[in-house]
């Protein structure tokens, strides 16, 4: 669905995001990111390409004259316009599905997902793959395929339930492939996963080159998110196996890969990406903007900042505050932040917690703050207890407002904070307490951390650095692109140097 149209600059450099759940209809870290990207370069030319959940979602930023579409690819909304194959159209899809499904259960089948994958991808662009994918050709040839002898995935007894579950997951999952491809300029994934399904279709088709940023590992998040979804192995096998060689296929495509840390860095390796494709660049702020906060409260005080979900492990943090309450009786606990939709739940699990541990009138949710520098400002120490991050704008930005932080070992935190805070293990809600008690303890500490981070953050994280390191590849990327054939991208491989971007795009050539 489009949701923004406007007039594209002729000879301008275009780039196309591509966004799953966040700019520009949500508000997060990423989307900030993405925002800062787009403002901070008025001169070249932004669409986007937004995975979102329905459909419905508003627009929540102002969109600079300079983004001439924005596209919404609901994943949960009306299905996309098609009709379902017939003949040997629909023979040949059903053979190339066979084949995707084969590769995603079966490891000496993998090598076939890629071709797989296309067909798939030239199915959705005629309106044919979803309509085939919701009819009961694609249930069969799943049933068929994981009750084939021999693969484990057989021995779990899938039923046909089962069947018609993964199926559906697999349908809404492919479902951006049927969206309009960018035909020139650079194809930016700003995550992983299906938001990068458009940058590979556009990459095999236009010879779009395709730029990936990961802030977190999208596939590690969705194996923990599928910890515990209400799923039987059989569909989780299914579902989790093309989320991993998407990855795979993602990391082998892209002409760059740009994550936010280091840690990210090994994941993508592991992966299968050629070490000499990844170039880390980390999130950076604008100084200006976090200028050093105010005097602390005079209550012993808490506080952190971001969007209720499981993945920032708000009840470890509650729990380590009890610990805290049980030394100070005074202190507070504040979180500011919305709640996403679908949330709810989780929110109030932790204030059931908090009630629950005898705490409750300590603990406050805030809910959104109109300047987020409050937030810093609110606590004397500011958390981070999340089991899964990138580069975490919400601590860089605390750095740069002069705040001592304590924050959960995951991702990036360490390369953020050096030694200007504390690092704790995640779900260690007694490590968690020991670290606030240890820098409530002490006023003098706590500034001298303040301090030392905000100078960090000026000397390595700065938005300016971030803005100019990715326009460079931005221009570079596309000026590729304008030359790409198969047989140029694996000439420009093998005459460029280790630090050339066009080095690095042998992979674009397939």
């Amino acid at each position: 669905m489009h949701v923004h149209d406007g007039a594209r600059r002729s000879g301008s450099t275009r780039v196309t995001l591509l966004t799953e759940g966040t700019y520009p209809h949500s508000h997060g870290g990423v989307s900030v990111w993405c925002d800062q990207l787009v403002t901070g370069m008025p001169d070249l030319d932004f669409e986007v390409v937004a995975v979102t959940g329905t459909g419905r979602e508003p627009l929540v930023w102002d969109i600079p004259d300079h983004v001439s579409r924005v596209v919404s690819v609901p994943m949960w909304g009306p299905a996309p316009d098609g009709r379902p194959p017939r003949g040997r159209s629909r023979n040949q899809l059903a053979a190339a599905y066979e084949q995707f499904l084969t590769a995603l259960l079966d490891p000496r089948a993998e090598h076939g997902f890629a071709a797989a994958l296309y067909t798939m991808a030239r199915a959705a662009a005629d309106g044919t793959l979803s309509p085939f994918l919701r009819g009961d050709r694609a249930i069969g040839v799943l049933t068929a395929v994981w009750n084939r002898p021999g693969l484990a995935v057989r021995e779990a007894r899938p039923s046909l339930h089962d069947a018609i579950t993964a199926t559906a997951l697999l349908e809404h999952a492919l479902r951006p492939l049927a969206t309009p491809l960018p035909e020139d300029g650079v194809a930016h994934a700003v995550s992983g996963g299906v938001a990068a399904l458009p940058g590979l279709a556009a990459l095999e088709r236009h010879g779009v080159p395709l730029l990936l940023t990961e802030h977190g590992v999208y596939l590690r998040e969705r194996y923990l998110g599928y910890r515990t979804a209400p799923y039987r192995w059989p569909v989780k096998a299914v579902v989790l196996g093309f989320f991993r060689l998407l990855a795979e296929e993602t990391y082998r495509r892209a002409a760059l890969i740009t994550p936010g840390n280091r840690y990210n860095r090994l994941w993508e390796e592991q992966g299968g990406a050629d070490p000499g494709s990844i170039r880390t660049v980390y999130n950076g702020v604008d100084p200006g903007a976090f200028p050093m906060a105010g005097p602390e409260p005079e209550r012993p005080t808490l506080s952190w900042a971001g969007r209720v979900d499981p993945i920032k492990d708000l009840e470890t943090l509650i729990r380590a505050f009890a610990l805290v309450r049980g030394q100070l009786p005074d202190a507070a606990l504040r979180l500011f932040g919305g709640t996403p939709r679908g949330g709810e739940a989780y929110r109030e699990r932790c204030e059931a917690l908090a009630a629950e541990l005898g705490h409750g009138h300590a603990v406050t949710f805030e809910g959104r703050v109109e300047d987020i520098k409050d937030a810093y400002a609110a606590g004397n120490v500011v958390m981070l207890s999340s089991i899964s991050e990138g580069f975490p704008f919400t601590l860089i930005e605390a750095m740069s407002c002069g705040r001592a932080t304590v924050s959960t070992d995951v991702g990036g935190v360490r390369e953020a904070v050096g030694d200007t805070g504390l690092v704790v293990p995640p779900r260690d809600p007694a490590r968690m307490a020991a670290a606030a008690l240890e820098l409530l303890a002490d006023r003098d500490r706590r500034r001298t951390m303040g301090e030392a981070a905000r100078l960090r953050v000026i000397e390595q994280f700065t938005l300016r650095q971030t803005v100019d390191t990715f326009r460079s590849i931005y221009l570079e990327l596309s000026a590729l692109g304008r030359m790409w054939t198969p047989d140029t991208a694996v000439e420009l491989a093998e005459a460029g140097g280790d630090d050339s971007v066009s080095s690095r795009t042998g992979s674009m050539a397939g």
